[in-house]
C-alpha cells in the first residue's frame, strides 16, 4: 500500500542539511512547527504567485494540520523548486512525474544575507545533532489539574491544540461537573488528541483481519497468529515503534504517551487480553490497526468472557476513524453476538465500511448469491435505509484464484481493492477533519448529559421520600427524558440509550447531582457557534 513515506527518505543528506537550516530559521519560536506569519513571510523569497503558493500549502499541509513541520516543510520547498522550473504542481507530481532526490533546492530570494546575519546572532542556537527538530508536547501539563485553566492564545500552533485549549478550558469543567465520564465516556487526556488515526477490524473468527493487516504492512507483526480456529484471542493494537515488540495491556493503559487510559475502565479481565504490537513501518508512522478476537456464534460467547466484549468494541469505535466489518462466503450467518458488537457501533455509521474477504473461493454466480444474502443479512442488523458499502476481494498475500473467480472476478476484486487502499490511503489526510467531528460531537453530547442530569436533580423532593422519588424517576427514565428533549427542544437522536443510562444511574444518589449552570452551558454553546469555527480560519490555508 502505498501511503506517501517520510519525505526525508526522498531527500538527499545534503539538502536535508539546507533544509533544516532554513527550517530552524523560519521556526521563529522554535516549537517544531511553521505556522501563519513565519510561512508567508519565508515563502514570499520564492516569489511564486500566490495561487501556486496555495497550492504548496495544500499539498505540504495534506492533513490540514494548519502547520508545516519539518517533513512538510521539505514538501513545500521541493514543490516550490519545480514551480520554479515551470513544472503545474499537482496533488501526486511528487510520488508520479518525478525523482524527489535529484530535487534542488528551491532559489529563495535574500535568505541567504538572512541566514549569514541569523548565524551570528544568539537568538537560537543550531541543533548540534542531526536530525528533525524536536517537536516536544508543549501541552501535556495542560490537562494535569482537574480543572480548567486559562492557556495563553498565543500556546496554541495548531488547530489540534486549539482543540485541547477548547477542552481543558470550556468542554471538561461541564464534563467533571456533570460526572460524565461516569455514565458515557472517560475525560479526554492529551495523548486522546495526538494519536494517530486507527483502523478497527472487527468479524467472526477466521474471516482474514489478521491477514488482512499483514497483507497492508506486507509482513507479519509482533504476536500474530493466524489459522482457521479463533486463533487471535485478545484485542491486539498493532502501532510504530523503534523496534519488534508487544507490551502488555496493563502497562499500554497507563502509558501517557498512548490514548488508552480509558480501557482502565473495563479492569483487570480486560487489560490481560489487550496488547500492543510496535514494529517500525512507514504505513503504521500514519495509521494504528485494532485487530479484534473473533466474534463466535451462538450465547456461549457472552457467557464465558470475563469483560464487557461489547463495551470495548463500542469504546474502541468512538476512537477510530475507520472500522471494517470482515465477512467472508462460508460465514454469512450474523450471529447473536456479532448483531450486539454491530449494535453497539451505533452513532459510528460514517466510519463502517463492510468488507467481503476470500471473495475467490467462490464462482461469479456463487459470489452473486453470496452478495445478496450478505446484503440481506445486513439489512436486518443495521437499521439504516442506506444500503452500506461493500467491498469485494480476496485481502492475502496470494494471488487471486482465477480458475475460480475468472476473467471477469479477477478484474472486479482488483478494482474494489484499489478502492479500499485508496480509502485508506485518505484517512490520514481527513483525521484532522475527523477529529474536529468527533470534538463536536462529544460536546453535544456532554450537554445533552448536563440537561438530564440536572432534570432529574431538579425533580428529587426537598426533604422526604428521596429513596422512593429516585427509583421512580428510574423507572419513568424515558418519559424523563422526553420532557428534557421538549424542554430545551433538543434532537431525539442525540440521546443516549436509556437502557445503558439506567443501568449507570442505578448506582448514584441523584439528589446529589448539581443543578443546572446555565453560564457552563453558555461557554460551550459559544464554544461550538464562535470559538471552533474561528479556530478553523485561523489556521486554514494562508493563501485562501
Amino acid at each position: 500500500m502505498e501511503i506517501l513515506s517520510s519525505p526525508i527518505s526522498f531527500c538527499s543528506k545534503e539538502n536535508q542539511k539546507i533544509y533544516l537550516e532554513w527550517f530552524n530559521f523560519a521556526d521563529s519560536d522554535s516549537d517544531g512547527r511553521i505556522t501563519g506569519n513565519d510561512v508567508t513571510k519565508f515563502l514570499a523569497m520564492s516569489n511564486l504567485s500566490r495561487p501556486e503558493l496555495k497550492q504548496v500549502w495544500a499539498i505540504a499541509d495534506s492533513k490540514r494540520q494548519g502547520f508545516l513541520g519539518f517533513n512538510e516543510f521539505i514538501i513545500a520547498m521541493q514543490l516550490i523548486a519545480l514551480a520554479q522550473a515551470g513544472n503545474e504542481i499537482k496533488q501526486d507530481i511528487l510520488r508520479k512525474e518525478v525523482d524527489p532526490e535529484n530535487i534542488e533546492p528551491p532559489v529563495m530570494e535574500g535568505l541567504d544575507v538572512l541566514l549569514a546575519k541569523s548565524r551570528h546572532s544568539p537568538k537560537k542556537a543550531e541543533l548540534e545533532v542531526y536530525g528533525v527538530p524536536p517537536q516536544p508536547s508543549q501541552t501535556a501539563h495542560w490537562f494535569n489539574s482537574k480543572y480548567s485553566k486559562k492557556v495563553p492564545l498565543s500556546a496554541v500552533t495548531s488547530i489540534t491544540d486549539g482543540l485541547k485549549r477548547l477542552y481543558v478550558e470550556k468542554l471538561k469543567p461541564l464534563e467533571v461537573t456533570y460526572r460524565f465520564s461516569d455514565f458515557v465516556s472517560p475525560l479526554l487526556t492529551n495523548s486522546d488528541f495526538d494519536a494517530k488515526p486507527m483502523v478497527m477490524l472487527l468479524g467472526q473468527y477466521s474471516t482474514g483481519k489478521t491477514t488482512f493487516i499483514k497483507h497492508l504492512l506486507k509482513s507479519s507483526y509482533p504476536g500474530a497468529h493466524i489459522g482457521p480456529e479463533p486463533t487471535t484471542d485478545r484485542f491486539v493494537v498493532v502501532m510504530s515503534g523503534p523496534d519488534e515488540r508487544t507490551i502488555p495491556g496493563n502497562t499500554v493503559a497507563v502509558q501517557a504517551d498512548m490514548p488508552f487510559s480509558g480501557l482502565t475502565t473495563f479492569g483487570t479481565a480486560f487489560l490481560s487480553k489487550l496488547q500492543c504490537s510496535q514494529m517500525p513501518h512507514p504505513l503504521l508512522d500514519h495509521i494504528t490497526f485494532v485487530d479484534t478476537p473473533g466474534v463466535l456464534s451462538g450465547e456461549k460467547q457472552r457467557t464465558q468472557r470475563s469483560y464487557d466484549f461489547t463495551g470495548v468494541t463500542s469504546w474502541f469505535a468512538s476512537k477510530c476513524d475507520l472500522i471494517l466489518l470482515l465477512f467472508d462466503p462460508h460465514k454469512l450467518d450474523i450471529s447473536d453476538e456479532f448483531k450486539r458488537v454491530i449494535g453497539s457501533l451505533r452513532g459510528h455509521d460514517d466510519k463502517i465500511r463492510v468488507v467481503l474477504n476470500k471473495a475467490d473461493q467462490v464462482d461469479t454466480q456463487q459470489l452473486m448469491r453470496v452478495y445478496g444474502a450478505l446484503m440481506w443479512s445486513l439489512g436486518k442488523v443495521l437499521n439504516t435505509p442506506e444500503v452500506m458499502r461493500v467491498y469485494i476481494g480476496s485481502f492475502n498475500d496470494k494471488p487471486i484464484n482465477e480458475a475460480v473467480a475468472g476473467p471477469t472476478g479477477t478484474e472486479l476484486f482488483e478494482k474494489e481493492q484499489d478502492d479500499l487502499l485508496s480509502d485508506l490511503k485518505d484517512i490520514p489526510k481527513k483525521s484532522c477533519d475527523r477529529r474536529i467531528n468527533e470534538f463536536v460531537k462529544r460536546a453535544r453530547a456532554v450537554k445533552i448529559h448536563a440537561y438530564i442530569i440536572s432534570h432529574l436533580k431538579k425533580e428529587m423532593p426537598a426533604m422526604m421520600g428521596k429513596a422512593k422519588a429516585q427509583q421512580k424517576l428510574i423507572d419513568r427514565l424515558e418519559d424523563e427524558f422526553g420532557k428534557v428533549q421538549r424542554g430545551f427542544h433538543l434532537p431525539a437522536g442525540d440521546f443516549p440509550s436509556v437502557e445503558q443510562f439506567r443501568e449507570a444511574l442505578s448506582g448514584y444518589n441523584i439528589d446529589k447531582f448539581e443543578k443546572l449552570k446555565p453560564k457552563m452551558i453558555q461557554a460551550v454553546d459559544d464554544m461550538l457557534a464562535y470559538d471552533i469555527p474561528d479556530l478553523l480560519k485561523n489556521f486554514r490555508n494562508p493563501y485562501s
